[in-house]
């Protein structure tokens, strides 16, 4: 297992690369660019010193290699600094807004705690409603239970997060007044009242996140348990007298998570997309709305940067995905 993991992460390298280079050139490539906002009044050295500023005036593959120096080595550094109270970065340039004049990760970790806040809980959330639903369809096959099951799924899965989303505030926020229409950043939780002001903000996008989440994993989940219900060795158990409990919780369940493991490791990445339209109709000020603003600025680096975050969650969890599978199931060997 370890070889096989140090195997996966060498193989990451060239991954991430390849990766961080084709997102890289499409920011740079889109148009739009802060230096067009720039008037055209002001003098040709105010201009150059600008371009300068934002280090513009650099070739293409200078910027990309700065960039991508700045992002593995640099930010880390300043990341070291901060828990041991240490200079490891030493004064080194870091990857900055060319809108706000700050950088980039300062942005993300102010914005970080409400992505997470929301995404976390709907996606525990999510897989807790998923599991069970997809294994008891499985087991009452045809049922009403299951014939339920399908329709939510359907559902859940079809229509989108920002219909979803603007439903619920017009039924729960506009008409009856349940739930505050906008997420409130700078809500802290210090006592049971703001406490409870912040489950009750939370409510709906966490819902919509949710629901789209438990939808797809029940259906997987339902499908592996039906395949592995059928199996021989059930049927062997069953015949020996095994009672039906520990057959569907300690042999089929256990086979049938191997590929439900795929689908919920390699899930989480994506709720982030899913957050960033949910972020807009509430009004959350997190990872996605810090990525929406600065694509309507044309803020090179805090794109380049954001999007290339969630390429490298995504090669983490197919990762910690391909790990599970060995663990979960003996018969898989990686050495």
């Amino acid at each position: 297992m370890f070889a096989y993991t140090l195997r996966r992460l060498l193989t990451a390298i060239p991954t991430l690369l390849m990766i961080s280079l084709v997102i890289f050139l499409l920011v740079d490539l889109a148009p739009g660019s802060p230096l067009s906002e720039i008037p055209l009044t002001v003098p040709p050295e105010v201009r150059a010193k600008m371009i300068k500023a934002m280090g513009a005036d650099q070739p293409v593959f200078v910027r990309y290699v700065l960039w991508l120096k700045q992002f593995f080595w640099i930010e880390p550094m300043y990341l070291l600094d901060g828990i041991f109270g240490t200079d490891f970065a030493g004064g080194a340039q870091r990857i900055i807004s060319w809108q706000s004049k700050v950088p980039v990760f300062q942005i993300i970790g102010e914005r970080l705690p409400q992505t997470l806040t929301v995404v976390g809980s709907a996606y525990v959330i999510g897989v807790l409603i998923a599991l069970p639903i997809g294994i008891y369809s499985a087991y009452r096959q045809y049922s009403w239970f299951d014939q339920a099951g399908t329709f939510f799924a359907m559902v859940g899965f079809s229509v989108p997060t920002f219909f979803t989303g603007n439903v619920l505030i017009l039924i729960f926020s506009v008409k009856l007044g349940w739930f505050p229409t906008i997420f409130d950043t700078n809500l802290a939780v210090t006592d049971w009242e703001s406490f409870y002001k912040m489950v009750m903000q939370m409510a709906l996008p966490v819902t919509v996140l949710a629901l789209f989440n438990a939808a797809e994993i029940s259906r997987y989940t339902r499908s592996s348990v039906l395949e592995n219900l059928g199996q021989d060795y059930v049927r062997t158990a069953r015949a020996k007298g095994v009672r039906e409990a520990p057959v569907l919780l300690r042999h089929v369940l256990r086979n049938s998570l191997i590929p439900v493991v795929t689908v919920i490791a390699l899930g989480l990445p994506t709720v982030f997309g899913g957050a960033i339209v949910t972020e807009q109709i509430f009004k959350i000020n997190g990872i996605g709305a810090a990525l929406i603003g600065a694509i309507h600025v044309s803020d090179l680096p805090t794109v380049q940067t954001i999007t290339f975050i969630f390429a490298v969650l995504i090669v983490a969890f197919n990762l910690i995905a391909d790990i599970l599978y060995g663990i979960l199931d003996p018969r898989i060997r990686y050495d």
